[in-house]
């Protein structure tokens, strides 16, 4: 197999779909917590005691005294607490491979040769062993890196309550 194929079998659009499925997922858990979060937030059986305006009077002597409106029971959307919603805004994959593929051969000769001479009688023999040897290794090393951005965004629109005040006090001259 040649290194260009072993780049091309990388498994880039299964990544990228796994990628994007796994966004998609973690996005709904993030709007369900988001939504469930509001919900807590508008519980009428978790209102809050506030009190809603304090006066500041400054005597004529210098003094300074404070009065408290009576208090009112809100919950705490009402308050102006809200949730938060999230979205991602980016995601990045990054890989990187090293391949490395090693071929050698090794090829081993031995000679021996061996004489022997005695009176009229004469003998030699010579010995060769050859052993022959290749050898094939790879190394594939691999990486992978994934970075997803998280932002928060302001509440879908119409999922929070239109906040009008009407001020009936009578102004004072």
């Amino acid at each position: 197999m040649t290194v260009g194929q072993e780049l091309l079998d990388v498994p880039l659009p299964d990544m990228v779909a796994k990628l994007a499925i796994g966004i998609a997922d973690a996005q709904a858990a993030l709007d369900k917590n988001s939504v469930a979060t509001m919900n807590t937030l508008a519980d009428d059986e978790k209102k809050i005691s506030v009190v809603p305006s304090l006066t500041r009077t400054i005597k004529e002597d210098g003094r300074v005294e404070y009065s408290a409106a009576k208090p009112v029971e809100m919950t705490p959307i009402q308050v102006g607490l809200e949730p938060t919603f999230y979205q991602f805004s980016e995601a990045t994959i990054d890989v990187t491979m090293d391949i490395k593929t090693t071929t050698s051969t090794e090829t081993d000769v031995s000679v021996s040769a061996e004489a022997k001479a005695g009176w009229g009688l004469w003998s030699a023999s010579v010995s060769t062993d050859v052993s022959h040897n290749r050898k094939f290794g790879k190394e594939v090393e691999g990486t992978s890196h994934l970075t997803t951005r998280l932002v928060p965004v302001p509440p879908p629109e119409n999922l929070m309550p239109a906040v009008m005040t009407v001020d009936e006090r009578q102004p004072t001259d």
